[in-house]
């Protein structure tokens, strides 16, 4: 399930998931870009990651490239999630080609926002 947080700069979408990622997520997520970036302005997305599914990945992955034509939007795309994820987390990249992707640990939530706001 992902669940829009309130994100502390103004080019950046803050995300959490929960268990599995879904349809209507993308579909949810798509209509908050639409209506933040109605002008097709660059975005970056930080993703806090809580207890994900493995099988779900992908679904993520595939939930983050909801629609083609905001794919050129993505700028950087920061992972926040537990340590023994990191491994897993780091295969996303793969899905993402031509996005700067980086995980953080779960204590790194400011770093990640640091990181994001960097030119």
């Amino acid at each position: 399930m992902l669940s829009i947080l309130p994100s502390q700069d103004e080019k950046t979408i803050a995300v959490q998931f929960s268990g599995e990622a879904t349809k209507e997520d993308a579909k949810r997520l798509e209509e908050h870009v639409k209506e933040e970036f109605p002008e097709g302005d660059s975005f970056n997305v930080l993703a806090v990651i809580h207890d994900i599914e493995g099988s779900s990945l992908k679904g993520m992955a595939e939930g983050m490239k909801f629609d083609a034509k905001h794919w050129e939007q993505f700028d950087k795309f920061a992972v926040v999630t537990a340590k023994d994820a990191v491994e897993s987390f780091a295969k996303i990249g793969k899905y993402l080609p031509g996005i700067s992707v980086r995980q953080f640990d779960k204590d790194q939530l400011s770093e990640a926002w640091d990181w994001l706001q960097e030119q």
